[in-house]
């Protein structure tokens, strides 16, 4: 039980669905084309962060607008494809469950994704017998804020939409720059361990949404 006057936000990649492993495969594969090969060090830089930062990173600094567009779609496309048939097996464990004890919590989504992944899971998972879309009052996407994490832009416009203050937000985040972007909002951050297994700064650490702490920790959770 979530107590009144919190709201929760959640990731998506990494929180809703641990993604990160086809992400990892739809970049190598992808890569390959241009005869570039992906090592530990540049999957470790893409978590997190919004397409065009990945896709300067491995293209170059200097590439034009539209190829940066050209590239990141292509590779989503490409990601969609891979995932599809994967989809509601790639839940993260006890998602669906949690979020039909919310008990009218307000619930909104921060992501970094692109739209088209985001329209991809909301409408193409099932929580009960409605898609995973009416679970959300508030979908915010990397292309709707200037700045992607780990600033604190996207936390914060979810967070007045929902109308809650930040500091009575419960953030879920898998990745260490979304934990940041978390932070610098103000917000209670739990982190999953979907992506990386410790974090700084955070108020809880669980495996996935079946952890018994994470409901203990939850209770006791009092708004400012």
């Amino acid at each position: 039980m979530i107590p009144a006057g919190l709201a929760i936000i959640l990731d998506m990649d990494g929180v809703i669905l641990d993604s990160n492993p086809v992400h990892r495969e739809a970049w190598r594969t992808y890569n390959r084309r241009f005869g570039i090969e992906m090592d530990e060090r540049m999957e470790q830089r893409m978590y997190g962060r919004r397409n065009d930062e990945i896709v300067r990173d491995f293209f170059g600094a200097d590439l034009d607008p539209e190829a940066v567009i050209a590239h990141g779609a292509e590779k989503e496309r490409l990601y969609r494809a891979i995932m599809a048939p994967r989809l509601s097996e790639s839940l993260v464990p006890g998602l669906a469950e949690f979020l039909l004890r919310r008990n009218g919590t307000p619930t909104g989504l921060a992501t970094n994704a692109e739209p088209a992944n985001v329209d991809f899971v909301l409408d193409g998972v099932l929580v009960g017998d409605a898609p995973l879309r009416r679970c959300f009052q508030v979908v915010v996407d990397g292309h709707q804020v200037q700045q992607p994490k780990p600033d604190p832009e996207i936390y914060l416009r979810v967070a007045r939409m929902l109308g809650s203050d930040p500091r009575n937000c419960v953030v879920f985040e898998d990745s260490r720059t979304g934990v940041e972007s978390a932070r610098a909002a103000g917000a209670r951050v739990v982190g999953l361990r979907t992506t990386h297994k410790e974090f700084k700064n955070i108020d809880l650490t669980v495996d996935d949404f079946r952890s018994p702490e994470l409901e203990k920790w939850l209770e006791v959770q009092k708004p400012v």
